[in-house]
């Protein structure tokens, strides 16, 4: 993600044109006035050839005593559609006459019904939007907001995914329009523009969402998406990723509940593997699920309070107590408590789900 993408300025935007774009699989206005006008083509040319296979029944005043020509029919075939009518061709014959009460009126009818289906479903398109977008408003709730749809951010989303958490709980911002509609087609809600900014994260209703994750390119990027929207929802859950270590200690103190140093991780895996490549394979299959080893996080039941977590569970490898991760086996540890939750490995990891949104 380079630095423009992220200029505090942001994009310039139509004040009547919402930011936030929802998932459809409608046509475009675009797409419905092309089909429509292709519509409208055909029916032009089909009421142009039977104007013409009857050309002998109609009086082309431009030409007296001439059948129509086919550049006739179709100048008598647009002004009839169109209900124009400038009287300069008329049927004469009685065949004539009956085919336009009977074939012509009815191609009339139908092509004014394309034209006004076109006009009126452009017109009414912003409304339709504007009001599911309204809709979507008054329901969204307790939502995962991810700033970012880089290679971080769908990395970030395909391990939701994987945790089973629905589209509709998902909220997309990203400057692009382009990775917007990327998402769109993806089925998830989109909000375009700079995630810096009040409005926007506003837009993706951060007041009511329970996680924040700031997947951006940039850490300076990082720290102000962190402290306005630590400022916008100051109990929600936030995780962040930054290039380098050294901006770790700020981020954090933003606002950032969790902070992944992506360039120091990478290094260090890559080191790892080059070292013992079969612990770098390991901790490879960590980080997704359902490739043979899986990490999750559970509370302590009422039964493991009091108990070594080991001896609660064999499968755990770290205890969280009160944000700060401790060994199963350390001196410090001693036996679970209260409000401990176990960090698990393996199949035997599974064990009562964490709650959306647990901090």
């Amino acid at each position: 993600m380079d630095r423009a993408r992220w200029a505090h300025s942001g994009p310039s935007r139509d004040p009547d044109q919402s930011p936030v774009s929802l998932p459809s699989h409608r046509q475009s206005p675009a797409r419905a006035v092309l089909s429509r006008a292709a519509l409208a083509s055909v029916l032009l040319i089909l009421s142009t050839l039977i104007v013409y296979l009857g050309r002998y029944g109609y009086r082309d005043a431009a030409r007296p005593g001439q059948p129509l020509n086919l550049l006739g029919s179709a100048y008598y075939s647009a002004v009839t559609l169109s209900t124009t009518g400038y009287g300069d061709i008329v049927p004469v014959s009685s065949t004539a006459r009956l085919v336009n009460t009977l074939v012509i009126t009815p191609i009339r009818v139908i092509f004014l019904i394309v034209l006004i289906g076109t006009t009126l479903e452009v017109l009414t398109e912003r409304t339709r939007r504007s009001w599911q977008i309204s809709r979507w408003r008054s329901k969204v709730a307790g939502h995962t907001v991810v700033v970012g749809y880089g290679s971080k951010g769908r990395s970030v989303l395909t391990t939701l995914a994987e945790a089973a958490t629905p589209p509709s709980e998902l909220v997309i911002v990203d400057i692009s329009a382009m990775a917007m509609a990327e998402a769109n087609r993806s089925g998830l809600v989109g909000v375009t523009g700079d995630a810096t900014r009040r409005e926007v994260l506003a837009a993706a209703q951060i007041s009511a969402a329970q996680r924040l994750v700031v997947a951006v390119g940039r850490d300076d990027t990082a720290v102000l998406i962190t402290l306005t929207a630590r400022q916008l929802n100051p109990a929600m859950q936030i995780t962040a990723a930054v290039r380098e270590a050294e901006n770790e200690p700020l981020l954090r103190q933003s606002g950032a509940d969790q902070v992944v140093v992506s360039s120091e991780a990478a290094g260090r895996l890559l080191g790892l593997s080059t070292i013992d490549p079969a612990v770098g394979q390991v901790i490879g299959q960590l980080l997704g699920r359902g490739r043979g080893l899986d990490l999750t996080e559970r509370a302590a039941t009422g039964a493991e309070i009091g108990h070594p977590a080991r001896d609660a569970a064999a499968s755990a490898v770290a205890v969280l107590r009160a944000g700060e991760v401790l060994p199963v086996d350390g001196d410090g540890t001693g036996p679970l408590l209260a409000g401990d939750r176990l960090i698990l490995v393996g199949a035997a990891a599974a064990g009562p789900p964490r709650p959306a949104g647990q901090r």
